[in-house]
C-alpha cells in the first residue's frame, strides 16, 4: 500500500471509527444516565477531539499549514455524516441542526491538534486523554441538574379582510391541501405537516384539536376567549401515541427536550377590513445547551406559525 495513501487512511478514518463508536455507546438507553447524544460533551467536544485526532494523526508537513489545520477536519465529519445516515442512526433534521457546530468546533480541535504535533507534543498520552476525554466528561455533565429554558416565537402577517371571516378560519383551519403548504423548512426536516384544526366552541374551557400528518395531534384547551379579538390556549402533543418513526426523538414536538406549552392568537385592526393577526407561542426546551437548542426552536416554531397564517390569510381574503 502506498504510504501515503495508508497515513491518509489513518488520518481520516480512525476519527471517523471514533465518532462512530462514540454515538453507539452514547446512542445506548440504558446508559442514558452517564452518556447522552443530547448533551454538549457530544455536541462540543466530540467533534473537537475529531479535529485535533485527524491533524494528530497527520504528516507533519501538511500540518505546518494553517488551512490543513482548519479543514482537514471537516472530512471526518462529512464521513461521520454519512455513515449515521446510512445506517439511519441519525436523520437529516438532527444533522441539520448541528452541523455548523461540528465542522466550527472540529476546525477549532484541528488548531490545537496542530499545536501539539509542531511544538513536538505528540506523545501518547496526549492522544489517550483526547480518547477518553468524552467518557470521563460526560458522566460529570450528567450530573448537572438540566433547568428547562422557556422560549416565545413570534409571528403575525397582515389580512384584506373581516374580522368576522379571519377569526372563522382561526378558530376552525378546514384540510389543508399539500400545493397549499408552505413551511418548506420543517418539511425538509420531516416534520408532520398541519391538516386541520377545529374548536368545538368558542368560550374558555373549549377543545380544539390541531391535526398533523403521520398521527401528530395537539390538543389544546382555551385558557382566555374573546370573539374576534383573542384566544389563549394550552399544547399538549399526543407524543406516545404516534409511531416511533414520526420524528427524530431528539427533536420529536413533545418529547423529552422539546415542547411546546401553549399558543396565542390576537386580532389587531389596522383599518377599515384590514387586520393583523398575531400568533405567539411558549415552547420549552430541555438540554446542557439550551442557548443553540433554544434558537433552533424560534426558527422551528416560526416556520409551523408562518405556514398557518398564510394559509388562514389566504382563505379569509377569498
Amino acid at each position: 500500500m502506498n504510504k501515503s495513501f495508508k497515513n491518509t487512511l489513518i488520518a481520516f478514518g480512525i476519527p471517523t471509527i471514533y465518532a462512530v463508536i462514540l454515538r453507539v455507546i452514547f446512542g445506548i438507553k440504558g446508559w442514558s444516565e452517564i452518556f447522552s447524544v443530547m448533551s454538549t460533551t457530544f455536541l462540543f467536544l466530540l467533534p473537537s477531539i475529531i479535529g485535533a485526532l485527524t491533524v494528530y494523526l497527520s504528516d507533519k508537513n501538511k500540518v505546518k499549514k494553517l488551512s490543513y489545520r482548519i479543514f482537514a477536519p471537516w472530512i471526518p465529519i462529512f464521513l461521520f455524516l454519512a455513515i449515521t445516515l446510512l445506517l439511519a442512526i441519525e436523520g437529516w433534521a438532527c444533522w441539520l441542526m448541528i452541523l455548523p457546530i461540528f465542522l466550527i468546533a472540529s476546525s477549532i480541535g484541528g488548531i490545537i491538534g496542530g499545536y501539539l504535533i509542531l511544538k513536538k507534543k505528540n506523545d501518547k498520552l496526549n492522544v489517550s486523554i483526547l480518547i477518553f476525554l468524552p467518557f470521563l466528561v460526560s458522566p460529570l455533565e450528567q450530573l448537572i441538574e438540566k433547568i428547562p429554558g422557556t422560549y416565545d416565537a413570534y409571528t403575525y402577517i397582515d389580512i384584506n379582510s373581516t374580522a368576522g371571516k379571519i377569526w372563522n378560519n382561526v378558530t376552525r383551519v378546514k384540510t389543508i391541501k399539500k400545493e397549499d403548504d408552505t413551511g418548506y423548512l420543517t418539511d425538509f426536516l420531516g416534520f408532520p405537516r398541519p391538516i386541520r384544526a377545529e374548536l368545538n366552541y368558542k368560550g374558555v374551557g373549549a377543545f380544539r384539536e390541531a391535526v398533523f400528518s403521520n398521527g401528530l395531534i395537539f390538543r389544546e384547551t382555551v385558557k382566555e376567549y374573546e370573539e374576534n379579538k383573542k384566544m389563549v390556549f394550552s399544547i399538549k402533543a399526543n407524543t406516545f401515541e404516534i409511531p416511533s418513526t414520526t420524528l427524530d426523538e431528539h427533536i420529536l414536538i413533545g418529547g423529552k427536550y422539546f415542547d411546546v406549552l401553549d399558543g396565542t392568537y390576537e386580532l389587531e385592526k389596522l383599518s377599515e377590513n384590514k387586520y393583523r393577526l398575531h400568533l405567539y407561542s411558549k415552547f420549552k426546551m430541555n438540554t446542557t445547551f439550551n442557548f443553540y437548542a433554544g434558537w433552533w426552536g424560534k426558527i422551528i416554531m416560526k416556520d409551523i406559525q408562518n405556514n398557518i397564517l398564510k394559509i388562514e390569510k389566504k382563505r379569509a381574503e377569498l
